[in-house]
């Protein structure tokens, strides 16, 4: 347990930014869940009618599970759409199926900060799995042994780096997604202005986590400086 108190002040703040956020994502998709497509197609079929606009024929539009679940996997080239998304026909469910067919478009044309993302998720996947650990002895040894704040930093500075790469990533495939959307006609009017307040709050939610390793990585990194100085 970390006892330090302006490091718990920082993550009890970051931690109530992000619950809003989260809670604000949910209120908006909830909202469009509930306002059918005009043209009503179902989650599913507006993925698969944007890849074969993209010529897009080596990727699976497949059922997942969860809420908010939705994912495109490069590694077996399947756009994963939860439940309600893959079958409702709502706003809501265009705006996520094309966002996530955004990232297969991105995959297909060699988009290059989905590139750097992909190479340095098993890096991201070994701090993640170290950085707790790290942190409590960093915490403990900090007036003794400040070297393993040091490597605590390290640790999160590659947390950081992942949110921040993340960020276009996510932008460009919302955008991607409303282009298609607009131009396709999938969405029209109110439909569009739905969709795109939708992806704007999905994208919220990258910005708090990056945000957040931030400030975190720019705190620890004081920390160690004062420990140095000391």
């Amino acid at each position: 347990m970390i006892f330090d108190p302006f490091y718990m002040i920082i993550a009890g703040v970051l931690s109530v930014l992000g619950f809003v956020v989260q809670q604000k994502l949910q209120s908006k998709f909830g909202k469009y869940s509930q306002i059918p497509l005009r043209s009503g197609m179902s989650g599913a079929e507006v993925a698969e009618a944007m890849l074969r606009y993209y010529n897009i024929t080596d990727v699976k539009v497949v059922p997942g599970q969860g809420y908010l679940t939705d994912h495109y996997n490069p590694m077996t080239k399947t756009v994963s759409l939860s439940e309600p998304v893959y079958h409702e026909r709502s706003i809501a469910a265009a705006a996520v199926a094309a966002h996530e067919c955004g990232h297969a478009v991105q995959h297909a044309e060699a988009y290059a900060m989905l590139q750097v993302r992909s190479a340095i998720v098993p890096v991201v996947q070994i701090s993640s799995s170290l950085q707790q650990f790290i942190l409590i002895a960093a915490f403990v040894t900090i007036n003794t042994m400040p070297q393993i704040m040091l490597a605590a930093i390290v640790v999160f500075a590659v947390t950081a780096l992942f949110s921040v790469v993340t960020l276009p990533v996510e932008f460009d495939a919302s955008r991607r997604a409303l282009v298609w959307l607009e131009n396709s006609r999938t969405t029209q009017g109110a439909e569009y202005d739905g969709a795109k307040d939708a992806l704007k709050w999905a994208a919220m939610t990258y910005v708090s986590a990056a945000l957040s390793a931030l400030v975190m990585l720019a705190y620890l990194i004081l920390r160690y400086m004062g420990a140095r100085r000391d």
